[in-house]
């Protein structure tokens, strides 16, 4: 049995609870609020190079402020050289969405709809835009289509958008 994520009882953190379930080849999964930094940073880390950084590593991830241009910055200069020092490769680079879905908070993404309606289930506008940015990021993450979407539920629940 894998203890429980190092980023359960971290203050500052958000750290969601279905996030505890994310595990792959019995490796803990990285958890939203350091994919939410990659996207922003626009690096793309591999669970293999996630896996080979310390806890401590990762919980500065997770808690480093990635808002502001040179924040992001910041971030992504740390996030490589992490990669770097551990694999002694140089992580993928993605582009940056100008203007991600989960940022539209007067507009629930259709990708997101679809996904409720399988499940017979409505979202609220007001509902969508009361959520934190990562918890909209986190259910457009989850209901991808390659994505494989068990935690879906999970974080509908977690998130109370159900009436």
């Amino acid at each position: 049995m894998i203890a429980p994520s190092e980023f359960l009882t971290i203050e500052g953190i958000e750290y969601f609870l279905f996030e505890e379930e994310f595990m792959e080849g019995n490796i803990r999964c990285i958890p939203m609020v350091v994919r939410f930094k990659m996207d922003k940073a626009g690096v793309k880390l591999k669970l293999s190079e996630w896996s080979k950084f310390s806890a401590g590593e990762r919980i500065k991830l997770a808690q480093m402020p990635c808002y502001y241009d040179d924040e992001i910055s910041r971030y992504t200069t740390y996030l490589t050289d992490l990669v770097k020092k551990h694999t002694g490769q140089t992580p993928i680079t993605l582009s940056v969405e100008q203007n991600p879905l989960w940022s539209a908070v007067d507009t629930i993404p259709g990708v997101l709809v679809e996904r409720l309606n399988e499940f017979g289930w409505q979202l609220s506008v007001e509902k969508w835009s009361s959520l934190t940015n990562l918890q909209r990021f986190a259910l457009l993450k989850l209901c991808r289509p390659n994505h494989e979407n068990r935690n879906f539920p999970k974080a509908v629940k977690e998130f109370c958008l159900l009436d």
